[in-house]
C-alpha cells in the first residue's frame, strides 16, 4: 500500500511538471509567434536550382510554369508573386535586373497557379506588359546562364494598386506588410 502511494505521488508530480512545461512552451510559441509550418513555393516542372524547361521560356510556349505553395501563415490577407532575373548583362540594363511577372492580391486560400494561367492582379513586367514573360537570356552576353527567382510573399493587407504597377512600386506598397516569403530559383541557358 505504501509503495502504491509513493508511485501515485511520483506520477502526480511528473504529470504536474509536464503540464507546466507544456504551458510554458505554448506561451513561448505565442509570444514569439513561432510558425508551425514554413511557407514554401515549388513547381512540378523543375526543382529549386534546376533548369527551367524551355516550354516556359521565349524558346518555347512562353507560358508560366505550374507553381504550388504551402504553409501560408493563417494571418495572411493576400499573397503576391514576383518572377525576376538578377543576372542581366550590364550592356543591356544598367541595374542588371529584369522583372518577368508581377502578381498581387492573390487569395491566401489559393495554393497554386496552374500552367499558363494567372490569379490575382497582374502588374507590369519590364517589357511594359501585363503578363508572364518567360526566361530569355541573350546568348551573346555573359553570363549565358541566368537565375530566375519566383518569390511568394504573404501579406497582412490587400493592396490597392493600379494594373500599371511595377515591381519597385509593388515592393514599396508591401513594405511593413510582409508576414513571410519563400523563393524558388530556376535557371535557364539558351546556349544549352
Amino acid at each position: 500500500m505504501r509503495y502504491f502511494i509513493i508511485v501515485l505521488l511520483v506520477f502526480i508530480l511528473i504529470s504536474i511538471a509536464v503540464s507546466f512545461y507544456a504551458l510554458k512552451q505554448a506561451k513561448i510559441e505565442k509570444d514569439y509567434n513561432f510558425k508551425k509550418e514554413i511557407m514554401q513555393i515549388y513547381s512540378t516542372a523543375f526543382k529549386d536550382g534546376e533548369f527551367i524547361p524551355s516550354k516556359y521560356t521565349c524558346d518555347g510556349e512562353n507560358i508560366n510554369p505550374p507553381l504550388f505553395w504551402k504553409g501560408v501563415p493563417e494571418q495572411a490577407v493576400s499573397l503576391a508573386l514576383v518572377v525576376d532575373d538578377p543576372d542581366v548583362p550590364a550592356q543591356l540594363r544598367e541595374d542588371r535586373h529584369f522583372t518577368h511577372w508581377v502578381l498581387w492580391n492573390i487569395d491566401p486560400s489559393v495554393t497554386q497557379i496552374p500552367e499558363n494561367s494567372k490569379i490575382g492582379i497582374v502588374g507590369l513586367n519590364d517589357a511594359g506588359e501585363n503578363k508572364y514573360m518567360g526566361p530569355c537570356p541573350p546568348p551573346q552576353f555573359e553570363p549565358t546562364v541566368h537565375r530566375y527567382f519566383f518569390t511568394l510573399y504573404a501579406l497582412d493587407v490587400q493592396l490597392n494598386l493600379p494594373t500599371n504597377t511595377t515591381l519597385s512600386q509593388l515592393k514599396e506598397a508591401m513594405q511593413g506588410h510582409v508576414l513571410e516569403s519563400s523563393q524558388l530559383i530556376g535557371r535557364y541557358d539558351r546556349k544549352k
